[in-house]
């Protein structure tokens, strides 16, 4: 009776603990939970920190922060709650809508991750913008410069996934920064 309550012990513990076993000579499987970082589907656009396409002031963001083309992105207001100031977004362009009107695969070497800074204006609702360099710039087939805001477009179906947040007070400067505090966090895991 001794040995019949200890059993009955021992399967009351097992039957409390979370493993499965494919086989005798396999090693145990634990199923670890990820947490599910939202995301969201979008029209992308891209803006560069000159008086015409921001304000008086295209080098300071509406957080505050410096406009930096390597690392910043503008949300829509209508997006504020679910992308506060600092969020880091991912973006895929691999669900954009067939039209002529977005040069993604031209520019995405320029994109990388982002970090929620800027906010758009009023007009413009469920809509990401990224800041590009002014001097990034692509040769159409014509001949002529243009901008690669210009060569991005308009693209609908973009994907952004959160997959992190900074102090907006204190951003990374580069895109390798940016992509090291990503990497750390273990985000790029989780998608």
């Amino acid at each position: 009776m001794q040995y019949l309550g200890a059993l009955m012990g021992f399967s009351l513990l097992l039957g409390s603990m979370s493993f499965s076993v494919r086989n005798a000579a396999a090693p145990t499987i634990v199923a670890q939970t990820a947490t599910v970082m939202p995301s969201y589907t979008v029209t992308l656009t891209a803006y560069n920190a000159v008086p015409e396409q921001t304000s008086n002031h295209p080098f300071v963001t509406a957080s505050g922060a410096y406009s930096n083309p390597e690392i910043i992105a503008a949300r829509s207001q209508d997006l504020a709650d679910e992308l506060p100031f600092g969020t880091i977004i991912q973006l895929d362009g691999s669900n954009i809508s067939s039209d002529n009107t977005c040069g993604y695969n031209v520019v995405v070497p320029h994109i990388g991750y982002r970090v929620i800074g800027d906010t758009m204006n009023a007009r413009y609702t469920n809509r990401i913008d990224v800041l590009l360099d002014t001097k990034t710039n692509y040769i159409a087939p014509n001949g002529s410069v243009v901008n690669a805001a210009n060569v991005l477009g308009i693209c609908k179906g973009v994907t952004i996934r959160v997959v992190g947040h900074v102090d907006i007070n204190h951003l990374p400067k580069t895109q390798a920064e940016l992509a090291a505090i990503v990497e750390k966090s273990g985000a790029l895991a989780v998608k």
